[in-house]
């Protein structure tokens, strides 16, 4: 019981290391090697992760400055959609039909 628990702790802390690793802000993209579609996919995916953080560092961002423009905002838009739960708009409810 104690090895798992030291596995899952470190599993959390590799995890949290990967998330805060490219951060927007953090000095990766510049006007020059600008963030593009993937980047944006990612960033979306960890912005609420990106604004606990900008709370205490005040240079992250939880959006790059630093983008290529349409394809950075379409991977962006559709991570934030689709990762609070915004594809659940589409599913329909099952009805209960008793008979």
């Amino acid at each position: 019981m104690k090895i798992k628990k030291i596995v899952l702790l470190f599993l959390i802390i590799i995890l949290l290391c990967l998330l805060f690793g490219c951060v927007p802000g953090d000095g990766a993209n510049s006007a020059v090697e600008t963030a593009g579609f993937f980047s944006g996919i990612w960033h979306g995916w960890i912005a609420p992760v990106s604004l606990i953080w900008s709370i205490f560092n005040n240079k992250i961002g939880i959006y790059e400055v630093y983008n290529n423009g349409f394809l950075y905002n379409l991977g962006y838009y559709m991570a934030i959609i689709s990762g609070f739960g915004g594809l659940a708009l589409f599913r329909r409810k099952k009805k209960n039909c008793k008979n």
